[in-house]
């Protein structure tokens, strides 16, 4: 992530900036007729907008200086009538643009939400939760705003600038070109303003992503941080990121506040100078009070898009830094990805071949070298070894969560490969280490990978992985609610409910990353025993430091640095495996329970 960001700070052309702005509007497609019936009854109002100062004009004239009551209340009517169909358009146009631009935010955090989804482990493990989440929520919501409201307003000022210079111009040519004398240096000062802006409005959405990761991180860990007395600490970490983040808006707000009154400034000296002339040939005789107001009400219609143009145009150069963002994540490749004619993997028997497997995170030294072993149908194959040494990587790799740098993952003979990534995990149960659960129901949790499983199953998966007592003992049993990451149930009752996920979903493969390690000893005795009619049928691994699962298993893979250094049964290695008799000895041996001699 941190290189990406590094491309962002970049300055980015004004063509890849067009075509950011662009890509954009491709979302409103689907919803092309709110859009063309907003502008076009946007350019309904410019009609009324451009057809006002003349009735203003004709009711001075006619009506008040040639003193014709009939005539002024026939143009009052009209105004009148005209600001009233105004109004009901304004309506209409407000309300196209809205469900277009909101169908554009519904539809970007849908597609959002499905790359998160099935991006590779490796995208998530250099990403940061606050940032993606900022990307979805406040970024996708500044696009909403630049293919809604900020493009109306910038269509609707073009419209009103050229229509109403033409009309300036054909009323008195010298007038208009007092009028316009100051255009050309607030286009040059609005496009020095937004080259300025865009690098800051960049920064500021960053330095967001980093306080909204921070919050989240403190809301996950609050446990922790208060268990470590780190509260001082913490508020201090996030204060300076907030001073940082204000700093940003602060410099922003100064360039805001310099740009509009400037642009103003710049505005108001064209009315001045029109009232000083234009009144100069009303006293002369040269045109109306009536004409001068006209003209001056066109000239307040010219200022108008100029101001509005200096407000929206900063709001697209924040759009458009959204849109970088939003769409770094919309075009990243998984790694992990299924061939273009991949299969269905058929019900599996169980035997899994791991062909000399290489594996490495990126350009990171390996992970695992030359893994090469066999299993067959129904076997429990054990894992072992000490942190970091591949265990988890070797399942992972399994579950297709990543693939090999080199070397090939067979089961039933067929590459994981060359079979698509549903039909392969659909097949296989996994219990992680770090129990993982969702703010809902206890039944919710169990069915997630069976959401369509009766009660009945339900209860039934519950009962072999010892839960269903635990259950009922909750307020309102399988529909108790278990708080965020299942923060109101202990660890081995969370445990106890992650396994009886995976046994509902009736696996042909299981993998237990180490499952019984916030288990107490006797919840341990009685999930084993649940298990041992669960594995039935069914291939096993198992990551684990118990004893008494290393005795159960079939094989037993002894793994470091990324190697497996022996294999066979408990037994077997004990006696041919020096590495293993030192992991028994040390750490295996002194957690075995005692026998009822009180000797080993």
């Amino acid at each position: 992530m941190k290189s990406k960001n590094n491309q962002q700070d970049r300055p980015v052309s004004a063509d890849s900036f067009l075509k950011i702005v662009w890509r954009c509007f491709g979302y409103l497609k689907p919803y092309w007729y709110y859009t063309a019936g907003a502008y076009l009854v946007m350019l309904g109002i410019s009609a009324i907008n451009m057809v006002n100062p003349r009735l203003i004009q004709q009711a001075i004239d006619r009506g008040v200086a040639g003193r014709q009551p009939a005539f002024l209340t026939y143009m009052v009517l009209g105004l009148l009538g005209l600001v009233l169909l105004k109004g009901v358009l304004t309506f209409f146009q407000g309300r196209w643009t809205e469900v277009a631009s909101q169908s554009v935010a519904y539809e970007l955090r849908n597609a959002i939400q499905k790359k998160l989804t099935i991006l590779s482990f490796s995208y998530h493990d250099q990403s940061q939760s606050g940032e993606l989440l900022s990307r979805t929520i406040q970024d996708v919501d500044r696009i909403r705003f630049l293919t809604g409201r900020a493009t109306l307003r910038i269509l609707d000022s073009i419209v009103m600038l050229t229509a109403t210079t033409i009309i300036l111009i054909t009323m008195n040519p010298r007038l208009a070109l007092l009028a316009l004398l100051t255009m050309p240096l607030v286009s040059y000062w609005t496009y020095r303003f937004s080259s300025r802006f865009r690098p800051i409005s960049l920064q500021i959405q960053k330095q967001l992503a980093v306080l909204t990761t921070r919050v989240e991180q403190n809301l996950r860990g609050a446990r922790v941080v208060k268990a470590f007395a780190q509260e001082d600490a913490e508020i201090e970490k996030f204060a300076r990121e907030n001073t940082a983040w204000f700093n940003l808006t602060a410099q922003s707000a100064r360039l805001q506040s310099l740009n509009l009154p400037f642009i103003t400034l710049i505005a108001n000296i064209s009315t001045v100078m029109i009232i000083w002339y234009g009144g100069s040939l009303v006293i002369q005789g040269q045109i109306t009070v009536g004409y001068l107001v006209a003209f001056m009400t066109y000239l307040s219609q010219l200022i108008q898009p100029v101001r509005m143009l200096g407000n929206v145009l900063t709001a697209i150069v924040i759009a458009a830094a959204a849109s970088e963002r939003v769409f770094e994540v919309l075009d990243a490749v998984p790694e992990v990805k299924e061939k273009p004619h991949a299969i269905d993997l058929p019900p599996i028997k169980g035997n899994i071949q791991f062909d000399h497997v290489y594996f490495s995170y990126g350009t990171r030294i390996s992970v695992l070298n030359d893994i090469h072993f066999s299993v067959q149908p129904n076997q429990i194959i054990a894992l072992l070894g000490p942190t970091g040494c591949g265990k988890s990587t070797v399942t992972n790799l399994l579950c297709r969560f990543y693939d090999p740098t080199q070397g090939r993952i067979l089961i039933d003979g067929i590459d994981i490969r060359e079979v698509t990534l549903n039909s392969l995990r659909s097949q296989i149960g996994m219990v992680l280490q770090d129990t993982i659960l969702f703010a809902t129901t206890i039944r919710q949790n169990i069915a997630f990978g069976r959401p369509q499983a009766s009660q009945e199953e339900i209860i039934q998966a519950a009962k072999a992985a010892q839960a269903h007592d635990f259950i009922m003992q909750t307020p309102h049993g399988y529909d108790s609610y278990v708080g965020e990451q299942g923060i109101t149930l202990s660890g081995g009752q969370k445990q106890r409910i992650a396994i009886a996920r995976a046994i509902l979903t009736n696996p042909r493969i299981l993998i237990l990353d180490d499952a019984m390690s916030s288990v107490d000893t006797e919840t341990e005795l009685l999930i084993q025993k649940a298990l041992e009619n669960v594995m039935i049928g069914r291939t096993t691994f198992v990551i684990a430091h118990r004893l008494s699962t290393l005795r159960r298993a079939d094989l037993i893979l002894v793994m470091d640095r990324g190697r497996i250094v022996s294999r066979g049964t408990h037994q077997e290695l004990l006696f041919t495996s020096k590495f293993y008799q030192d992991i028994y000895e040390k750490q295996l041996k002194p957690l075995e329970p005692l026998p009822a001699g009180g000797k080993r």
